[in-house]
């Protein structure tokens, strides 16, 4: 493994965190309900992406590594995103945006209820913005034309994730969450001046 490449190394110890989280986060949900606590998705429209979101989350963990293990172009970090130093520089503000990112992550779901508090006051998908910002940031430090592509697909399933939630959620809390809606942004947030 290339000890030397410090930003790679600590993106992979932040994604791998993230997803033991997760992970931990469904078996904890799991033993509580009984279910599958909301790992297969209920509509089919979900079940669907989630055919395409299980190899890329199986990716997103596994090509850091090899970016860090494996000399083959396909899978190591490009020499010049090394040493180029703006290049590298920015690799070492990635990786701390990734930590900051795993840092801001652990959040309790309260099912059922319309949750606006928190990190929802300023965005209507807090979670997704977070992943999004990780993946980015794994995109910048590994920076091969597969990671790239993995990122791609990534922000689209997002999107399309986030797009189908806010349809259910309208139809679910109507008034409240149309409300909600208007005043906050999907994934970043909205800096209109506010009225009373």
């Amino acid at each position: 493994m290339q000890y030397n490449d410090m930003p790679a190394v600590l993106l992979l110890l932040t994604i791998w965190c993230y997803w033991f989280g997760v992970g931990a986060m469904i078996v904890r949900a799991r033993r509580k309900t009984h279910d599958l606590a909301g790992l297969v998705p209920e509509q089919s429209f979900e079940r669907a992406m989630f055919v395409i979101w299980i190899p890329l989350v199986i990716a997103w963990i596994v090509l850091p590594w090899l970016a860090l293990t494996r000399a083959n172009p396909l899978f190591a970090v490009p020499q010049f995103v090394k040493e180029e130093p703006l290049y590298a520089a920015l690799r070492w503000l990635a990786a701390l945006i990734a930590l900051a990112c795993l840092a801001m992550t652990a959040s309790e779901k309260r099912k059922g209820t319309l949750i606006t508090d928190g990190l929802f006051a300023y965005v209507r998908h807090p979670i997704y913005s977070l992943s999004m910002l990780l993946m980015l940031c794994t995109a910048i430090i590994i920076a091969t034309p597969l990671m790239l592509g993995i990122w791609a697909v990534h922000l689209v399933l997002n999107n399309l994730k986030a797009r189908n939630e806010e349809r259910h959620l309208l139809a679910t809390h109507g008034e409240p969450y149309a409300q909600y809606l208007r005043r906050t942004g999907r994934f970043f947030p909205r800096f209109a001046a506010q009225t009373s």
